[in-house]
């Protein structure tokens, strides 16, 4: 059965987007930004004096007047990467790079200096587009002697600066470039099947590797995204996540671009709600995390209000009409989020079940997608037609999936052929053909399919638990039971070794708590009481488990669990600092 929903725009590389798109939505918004010095606050969008707006046709112009002029300064054929956090400067600096002039490298701007130092060398970066707050860093990166770094671009400036350039007067140099003719950049060939972008992994399991992509592997995943999620040209995307991973690069920045559409960019996790009112959005990809923010956020408002009761007898009442009735019924709820979501996307982790029936039964359209860096990314994604509560859908029309090495229970490690998967691991041949075999790409996670063809995850096949009796845990699974408990922030599962047996292991959680919310949740105050309340919790858990699976050990923490930047737990960091914490 054909998986396309939606009729797509055939595109051979991203510069071949950005003209096509261009002709047929260069008139419309492209960015919008609230102007420096007016406040975050809904109400700005009365006057649109608040604001600044750029036309696709704008951007592209920027894009070619900007790839001019790295030419013109001996970049051609040279890595150069971009850091900073998300903003439409950011995205004309990734596309002057990869539509003519070299190879593009996203740096996540949480790096620290010895990492930043790491990633530049390793990936022998020429030049590098910055914000303003990355400028001292960089110079001393640059001055030593022991990578390739030439030039720091400031996105910030406006006027070039002793050793910085300014990104605004080099597209002004690029325009007069193009002006007098020069169509050194308009006029390039893009190879759609050599590396043009150099992607590092987040390590959440190991040191982080350079994933080598082309434009033929994000062009296939954008005309894919495009057939089965229901995004238009008249349609506004909110970009919250780190725009250097490759969910937010591709399904957020990129795919918004070829559809014509509106992008906004966040002012942080704290503001997102106000920013869907003010700029009314209709489409969001974020994290799980942010969706359970959103939602107990709208649950603490309605009780504030005295309506969470009627709210949740509505919800029970009318679970069985179609969506956009639901929308309707209600509507004061979408009116909290500017009453115009018409799509969120939870993509780089597991979103909870129970958040996810209880968003589509209030009527928004929330579906799941799965993907990783190594295919471009998007995989698999759920949709309004295909749909099941827990599922990341089916996989994307140009993408093949099947189980390998699959249990009794059909729960094997999930493997993706298709146009998306990367070319493989930079100057790593040994972990590139570790993960590619005769063409399949070896994700590392464990899922099951069913028989019509929708795909769960269970986990990171490196962070099962294998228990002596043979029986398989899967930590995110029960994770997600626990932090369902009221005053539980997050929780990390992992097995320990019986002193008696160091054959057999027993299971253990670190959770991280709100000690205010517990202390106000279960009426108590002592270290003591609040642990037993989360205990008791925990034991109401493994009632409703097998035996193997119940949780034996439990250590109570406010500080939070290390992560990378788009919230996905780093397993063996926050092991080794149990271990730590163990030995002292």
């Amino acid at each position: 059965m054909d998986k396309r929903i939606f009729e797509s725009l055939e595109i051979d590389n991203i510069k071949d987007m950005l003209e096509k798109t261009g002709k047929l939505y260069g008139d419309n918004i492209a960015y919008k930004i609230r102007k420096p010095g007016i406040g975050i606050n809904p109400e700005n969008a009365k006057d649109e004096n608040n604001y600044i707006t750029f036309t696709h046709k704008q951007v592209r112009r920027m894009v070619d007047a900007l790839g001019t002029k790295l030419i013109d300064m001996g970049l051609k054929d040279k890595r150069i990467a971009v850091i900073g956090e998300n903003r439409y400067e950011w995205e004309i600096a990734y596309l002057s790079i990869v539509c003519g002039t070299g190879i593009v490298v996203p740096l996540d701007k949480s790096l620290t200096e010895p990492e930043l130092k790491s990633l530049i060398k390793k990936s022998e970066v020429e030049a590098i587009f910055c914000s303003e707050k990355y400028v001292e860093t960089l110079e001393k990166i640059k001055r030593s002697e022991q990578g390739k770094l030439k030039h720091l671009i400031s996105m910030d400036l406006d006027i070039h600066r002793k050793g910085v350039y300014s990104q605004k007067e080099l597209i002004e140099d690029g325009n007069k470039l193009l002006d007098k003719g020069d169509r050194r950049f308009l006029d390039e060939k893009i190879d759609a099947e050599k590396m043009s972008i150099m992607l590092f992994t987040s390590g959440t399991t190991s040191a982080p590797k350079a994933v080598a992509l082309s434009h033929k592997n994000i062009c296939a995943n954008l005309m894919d995204i495009g057939s089965v999620l229901d995004v238009q040209s008249n349609d506004t995307l909110l970009s919250v996540l780190p725009i250097h991973h490759v969910f937010e690069c591709t399904v957020g920045f990129l795919f918004s671009l070829y559809k014509g559409a509106k992008t906004v960019f966040c002012d942080g996790l704290r503001h997102i709600t106000s920013n869907l009112k003010e700029y009314k959005v209709t489409v969001m990809a974020c994290v799980p995390a942010i969706y359970e923010r959103i939602f107990f956020m709208i649950r603490k408002n309605l009780a504030k209000q005295g309506k969470l009761e009627t709210i949740l007898e509505n919800e029970e009442k009318y679970k069985s009409q179609p969506i956009e009735k639901r929308k309707e019924i209600f509507k004061e709820i979408h009116d909290l989020l500017g009453g115009e979501i018409k799509l969120f996307i939870s993509g780089a982790a597991a979103l909870e079940k129970t958040i996810e029936e209880k968003y589509r039964i209030l009527g928004f359209n929330l579906v799941q997608g799965y993907g990783l860096t190594e295919t471009s990314p998007v995989v698999a994604v759920g949709s309004n037609r295909f749909h099941k509560i827990g599922s990341i859908g089916k996989s994307c029309p140009s993408v093949e999936t099947k189980i390998v090495n699959a249990n009794s229970e059909g729960v094997g490690e999930l493997i993706v052929k298709g146009p998306s998967v990367m070319l493989g691991y930079y100057g790593n041949k040994k972990a590139t053909n570790a993960v590619l075999k005769d063409g399949w790409f070896y994700t590392g996670d464990l899922a099951k399919i069913d028989e019509e063809g929708y795909i769960f995850i269970c986990g990171r096949k490196k962070s099962v638990i294998v228990l002596k009796n043979g029986k398989n845990i899967f930590p995110e699974e029960i994770e997600n039971l626990i932090n369902r408990i009221e005053g539980v922030t997050e929780s990390f599962i992992y097995g320990k070794q019986r002193t008696e047996d160091k054959d057999d292991i027993k299971i253990n959680v670190r959770i991280v708590i709100d000690k205010d919310v517990v202390k106000n949740a279960y009426k108590v105050e002592t270290d003591e009481e609040i642990r037993k309340a989360i205990s008791d919790k925990i034991k109401e858990i493994n009632k409703t488990m097998p035996n193997y699976k119940a949780i034996r050990g439990m250590t109570l923490t406010e500080e939070p669990l290390i992560k990378t930047t788009t919230n996905k737990i780093k397993r063996e960091e926050n092991l080794k600092a149990i271990e730590k914490e163990n030995k002292n």
